[in-house]
């Protein structure tokens, strides 16, 4: 009977490990700890970690440890990753209707961003991604990118002439800045650095967050032009098979999770902005807060007259945020 009783107990105690056993899932990013994706990707963790009551476990890998942008979709893409929070840029090489996401000048602010990227249209996008494997759960914010560079302060589109600057690996960002007669060099973000610090490239383009977190005046950017030509999106995305996996109930926690911690990530960003502009400052470096864009805006519209394929979606853009 004692042999009976003691079977039994391990027995149950056998399900309830099973039961409470902790699924690890790896989260890359491209960028260090101080950046807002760590912000989303940390918030992120919290949340599932508390919804599943302890049942799956987050780890974030920042800093390109897992790989670049590219990298991390990849393998995602292969199921050998489980999730990352990417920027936008490079999306276009799986799903290429993401890339009406990096049209310049498509949005004058954040509210007109978030109205499209939390609705129907944004969700429609994320599904496109499903064609490569891949599950987009929501978008979280990169920010408005501005031009920095180490040669002179920029206002108008003629003080682009001939500058290399490093652009995301992505055509329409190179179509922009080729309309804006910049030498656009499409390149990776560790590499980027590197090429800023040897001189072999004059700047780059990127929100005040990225501006300020990577210190940018260590590495010769002198000068920064606020112009705001186009809104990137941090998109945290899961392998669609692993995301598969799931339960019905699970999926709904991880999706609303990552809603939340983007809308989160958000405020963040909005809440350290200013300090961080200020921060920028301080370091000597000069700031053109207010150029007047028009030039640049009618510089890009070969782009639009170049990309007709996302001209249904522009169209519905544009009259969703008339309404």
């Amino acid at each position: 009977m004692k042999k009976v009783i003691v079977s039994l107990l391990v027995f149950v105690l056998s399900l309830c490990s099973l039961a409470y056993a902790e699924t690890v899932l790896q989260l890359g990013t491209t960028v260090n700890e101080q950046d807002s994706f760590q912000v989303a990707a940390e918030k992120f963790a919290e949340l599932v970690a508390e919804r599943t009551n302890g049942a799956y476990k987050i780890e974030i890998y920042p800093n390109g440890s897992l790989g670049d942008e590219s990298a991390l979709l990849e393998s995602m893409s292969m199921d050998s990753l489980d999730m990352g929070i990417i920027t936008s840029g490079p999306f276009v090489n799986f799903s290429p209707m993401m890339g009406v996401l990096d049209m310049p000048y498509l949005f004058a602010n954040n509210e007109e961003a978030y109205a499209i990227f939390d609705g129907e249209i944004g969700q429609e996008l994320l599904d496109t991604l499903e064609s490569a494997n891949l599950k987009g759960l929501a978008y979280a914010e990169r920010g408005f990118r501005n031009l920095t560079n180490s040669v002179r302060p920029i206002n108008s589109p003629a003080d682009l002439k001939d500058l290399k600057i490093r652009v995301m690996e992505n055509k329409v960002y190179t179509a922009t800045f080729q309309a804006l007669g910049v030498n656009a060099v499409p390149m990776a973000w560790q590499d980027a650095l590197t090429a800023m610090q040897q001189g072999t490239i004059a700047g780059e383009e990127n929100p005040i967050n990225v501006i300020y977190s990577y210190g940018l005046w260590d590495y010769d950017q002198k000068y920064v032009t606020l112009d705001r030509h186009s809104y990137s999106t941090a998109i945290i995305t899961m392998s669609l098979d692993k995301f598969n996996e799931l339960d019905e109930e699970t999926q709904k926690i991880f999706k609303q999770s990552a809603q939340e911690a983007a809308e989160y990530e958000r405020a963040w960003v909005a809440e350290q902005e200013s300090s961080q502009l200020e921060a920028i400052k301080s370091h000597g470096v000069e700031v053109i807060e207010n150029p007047d864009v028009a030039p640049f805006r009618e510089a890009v519209q070969s782009v639009y007259q170049d990309y007709p394929q996302y001209s249904e979606y522009i169209t519905r853009i544009q009259e969703q945020l008339a309404k």
